[in-house]
């Protein structure tokens, strides 16, 4: 049974390689503002896709860690 209370952190993408090329190629010619942007709405929609308040916390502050 897969565990859906927390954050999946270890890596999880299907051709996690590809996503990388697409989400650069999605950036490609924009400002430095939209660019923010469409991080921004990216994340949004992300957001809600997973729909879960806690896993959305546990992302914030996974995200918000400051390297050591």
């Amino acid at each position: 049974m897969e565990d859906t209370d927390h954050l999946i952190l270890t890596p999880n993408i299907d051709d996690a390689d590809d996503f990388y090329a697409d989400l650069l190629a999605a950036h490609e010619g924009l400002s430095k503002a939209e660019s923010d942007a469409l991080n921004a709405r990216l994340v949004l929609v992300l957001a809600n896709h997973i729909g879960d308040r806690s896993i959305l916390k546990q992302a914030l502050k996974a995200a918000a860690r400051h390297p050591q």
